[in-house]
């Protein structure tokens, strides 16, 4: 008696069934990264922006050639503050170098420089850096009253500053703000928060 043949085609046989727990979790993970780059870019294009500082505007809180990382979304939620170092484009000029300035009056306030010394409606303004006094008041020797969109801004080294009291500068309209500037570095060790 002959032994029966096994082998050649069958095509009785089933079809291998699909693994849809492991499809599931392909997917679940392939899910995941496109969130987490999602994350990635947002971090990086809110926060990681950067750009150097020009000039000796901003001594001693920055120096030129220093790092800025500035943050594009604080402005989003909220608007800048008195004290706020901002960075800018002067009049919205695109071929313009990013200015990097602190804010010394908002929308609706007064600004006038007297005597060497900044007034905010009214009131001399109290400095949180230590800053010298005023050599050329510019247009802010007489009162200048800020409209609903505008900001004054000077750098923290006052006698050596391209900023508001000048009409190349002027005020400052939030559309033409880049962000804010939060983080400084100039090398691994050389590196802070900018206050």
């Amino acid at each position: 008696m002959g032994r029966r043949r096994r082998g050649g085609l069958n095509f009785g046989k089933q079809r291998k069934k699909f693994n849809f727990p492991l499809f599931k979790e392909v997917i679940s993970w392939i899910f995941e990264i496109i969130i987490i780059v999602g994350i990635a870019y947002v971090m990086v294009s809110s926060f990681g922006y950067r750009t150097s500082v020009v000039g000796p505007a901003m001594e001693p809180t920055l120096t030129a050639g220093e790092q800025v990382l500035i943050d594009k979304f604080i402005y989003v939620m909220s608007k800048p503050k008195s004290g706020d170092v901002i960075v800018f484009l002067p009049n919205g000029n695109e071929k313009s170098h990013y200015y990097v300035r602190r804010v010394i009056a908002v929308p609706g306030d007064t600004v006038w420089i007297k005597d060497g010394a900044v007034y905010v409606n009214g009131t001399l303004r109290n400095e949180e850096i230590d800053v010298s006094s005023v050599d050329d008041p510019g247009m802010a020797s007489d009162e200048i009253k800020l409209g609903t969109d505008e900001y004054f801004v000077l750098g923290d080294n006052r006698n050596n500053s391209d900023d508001s009291r000048y009409a190349n500068v002027g005020t400052i309209r939030k559309k033409y703000i880049i962000g804010k500037a939060w983080m400084y570095f100039s090398s691994m060790h050389s590196f802070g928060i900018v206050r």
